[in-house]
């Protein structure tokens, strides 16, 4: 059964470690990502973009796949299925459609308007037992067309947002989502610190956690960050192993044709992707 990321999170914060949240495309990388989780007794947050939701047919597909593998793989961690940079409507339908978590990202409205309709989202979230995540600063790279370039967060804007009852914050500390580029600053740690003063208790998100150094993750997950965003990681695993086994000509060899033989290797790939993650979050053992 799906649930909110409120304990599991919660937990993680005290705990000093991170929940790993990793974005699904289809039907393998969930199934992947479920069993490592399962394998390892961690914790899981399936990440949803509006862009996946749409290429896996609407969100109703998307909680019925999920909702039948957790049944059909006897999973017994917990896992909530969220939505990732959801816009307003989009947070709308995936509540409507049974997810048990959301983002709404209105970091680019101003901040009056992020605030109201944030608040309005938090009460129809508490009402149903969901988790909900805001976002202050937006996080740099491109996601779906929303281009940042890796901007901080004011911290007391963090508070403000964060005062509306929202479960967790991503705040921007100079990541970005993709791959990061030579001249990346790093992360500010003296945002992420004060940030974590004025929020408190509050389980705080790093998105893009792909290409960030684990030293830094670490120290991310030491001054209150309790959940991050793996997504291009596990695209680049998969990627690589699909073309090695064509490369190699294996797709040519007796059955080698057949979907399932064809994905199997990139599938694998983003279970030992997953498992590094759950190693370096430290959510292994946790659930």
């Amino acid at each position: 059964m799906l649930v909110s990321a409120e304990e599991m999170l919660t937990k993680a914060k005290a705990g000093k470690y991170a929940v790993g949240q990793f974005n699904i495309n289809n039907l393998e990388w969930t199934k992947a990502i479920l069993q490592t989780a399962q394998e390892l007794n961690s914790p899981v947050i399936l990440g949803v973009s509006e862009g996946a939701g749409k290429y896996m047919c609407g969100y109703k597909t998307v909680v019925g796949m999920v909702n039948g593998m957790l049944e059909e793989l006897n999973i017994t961690v917990p896992v909530a299925l969220h939505l990732d940079h959801g816009s307003y409507e989009g947070a709308k339908a995936c509540i409507e459609a049974g997810f048990s978590s959301i983002m709404f990202d209105g970091s680019h409205y101003p901040i009056e308007e992020n605030v109201a309709k944030t608040k309005e989202l938090v009460a129809i979230c508490k009402e149903k037992g969901m988790s909900i995540e805001a976002e202050v600063g937006s996080i740099g790279g491109e996601e779906d067309g929303v281009v940042g370039a890796g901007e901080c967060a004011d911290p007391e804007e963090c508070k403000m947002i964060a005062d509306l009852g929202v479960t967790m914050l991503a705040a921007g500390i100079g990541n970005i989502h993709g791959k990061y580029p030579e001249n990346w600053a790093g992360l500010s740690f003296e945002t992420l610190d004060a940030v974590q003063q004025k929020t408190g208790t509050m389980p705080l998100v790093l998105h893009g956690g792909t290409g960030i150094p684990a030293d830094m993750i670490q120290k991310a997950i030491s001054l209150g960050v309790s959940k991050i965003n793996v997504n291009t990681e596990c695209q680049l695993s998969f990627q690589e192993a699909t073309r090695k086994y064509i490369e190699d000509g294996k797709d040519l060899e007796g059955k080698g044709f057949d979907p399932r033989k064809l994905l199997a290797p990139g599938a694998e790939a983003i279970k030992k992707t997953v498992k590094e993650k759950m190693e370096l979050f430290g959510s292994i053992g946790k659930a």
